[in-house]
C-alpha cells in the first residue's frame, strides 16, 4: 500500500500528538461512546485512524474510519476512510468486514485510482483464508473469480502481476485438494474413485505443479486394476513432460517391473491427451 494511505513516520507521530492534544484532560474518554467523535473534524478522526493502523489496534483504526463515512459521508475524507477502513479489516483478518468495505469502494468510487487495490483486497479477503487444504474450496473458487477480476479489469495496475501470481498458486490450491482426495481412495484400493480425482487434475489443471503425481498415481491406479494400456499411456506422457521428476522414476519402475514400456497404448482419454500435449495433434 502507497505512503499517501497509511502515511509515513513523520505523519504518524504529528496525527499521535494530535490526537493526545485532542483527548488531553478526557478523562475516561471512551471514542466508542454514541457521539464522542461529533466535535472533530473528518481530518482529526482520520489521523487518529492512521496512528491506530500503524501502531495500535486495527479494529480501532476501522472504527475511526467507519465514523468518517458516518459524519462526512460526502467529503473526501470519507473517500479516503473507505478504503482504510477496508485495509484495517484486513489487517485485523476481520475478511467479511473488510470484503463489505471493499466492495462499497468499489460500488461508489468505480472510476477511482484506488478502485484496483479496492477489488485487490476483496481478493485477498478470500485469499487468505485458503492456506489449509482441508477449508471449504468454495473460498478458493471465490479467490480465483476475484483475483481474476484484477488482472483482466487493471491489468495495468501494481496488483495485477500479485495478484497473477496469487491465482496461480489458487489454482494449485484446487489442484492439491483433487490429489489429496484421490490418494484417500488409492490408500483405500478404491482405484476407480482414485483414477477419477487424478484424471481431474490431467485434464483440468494441467498447468499445475500436481499433474506429474496424478500422472504417476494413475500408473499406480491402472495397473492395480490391470489397465495397462492406460497405465503405459499415463507413463508415456509422463516421461513426454516430467522426465526428471521423480514420479517419472517411480513410474518406470512400475511399469518396467511388469515388462511393460512407457508409450502411449489404445484409444483410451489418456491416448487423446497424450496426441494433444505430446504430438500437437489437437483436432
Amino acid at each position: 500500500m502507497s505512503g499517501s494511505k497509511i502515511g509515513t513516520g513523520a505523519r504518524a507521530r504529528l496525527g499521535l500528538a494530535l490526537a493526545l492534544a485532542l483527548l488531553a484532560g478526557c478523562g475516561s474518554y471512551n471514542p466508542r461512546t454514541p457521539g464522542a467523535l461529533d466535535a472533530y473534524t473528518a481530518e482529526e478522526i482520520y489521523k487518529k485512524g492512521e496512528v491506530e493502523v500503524e501502531t495500535g489496534d486495527p479494529a480501532d483504526a476501522a472504527y475511526y474510519f467507519g465514523e468518517i463515512e458516518r459524519l462526512y459521508p460526502y467529503s473526501e475524507w470519507a473517500q479516503r476512510a473507505l478504503i482504510m477502513q477496508a485495509y484495517s479489516y484486513h489487517k485485523d483478518s476481520d475478511y467479511p468486514n473488510s470484503r463489505a468495505a471493499a466492495q462499497r469502494y468499489i460500488d461508489f468510487y468505480p472510476a477511482e485510482d484506488d478502485t484496483a487495490y479496492a477489488q485487490y483486497l476483496l481478493a485477498l479477503s478470500y485469499y487468505d483464508q485458503i492456506d489449509e487444504i482441508g477449508r471449504d474450496q468454495g473460498l478458493t473458487f471465490q479467490a480465483l473469480q476475484s483475483l481474476r477480476t484484477v488482472i483482466e479489469q487493471y491489468p495495468d495496475s501494481e496488483y495485477a502481476r500479485a495478484s497473477i501470481l496469487k491465482f496461480d498458486l489458487a489454482f494449485d490450491h484446487l489442484a492439491a485438494k483433487e490429489m489429496e482426495v484421490g490418494r484417500y481412495y488409492l490408500k483405500r484400493k478404491n482405484y476407480a474413485s482414485a483414477v477419477n480425482r487424478f484424471r481431474v487434475v490431467v485434464e483440468q489443471f494441467q498447468t499445475t505443479t500436481q499433474t506429474p503425481e496424478a500422472l504417476h498415481r494413475l500408473v499406480e491406479s491402472y495397473l492395480a486394476l490391470g489397465l495397462n494400456a492406460e497405465a503405459q499411456t499415463a507413463g508415456a506422457i509422463l516421461g513426454a513432460n516430467y522426465p526428471s521428476t521423480p514420479w517419472y522414476q517411480d513410474s518406470y519402475t512400475l511399469l518396467t517391473g511388469q515388462s511393460l514400456k512407457m508409450e502411449a497404448q489404445g484409444d483410451n482419454w489418456l491416448a487423446s491427451i497424450y496426441r494433444q500435449v505430446v504430438r500437437g495433434e489437437w483436432l
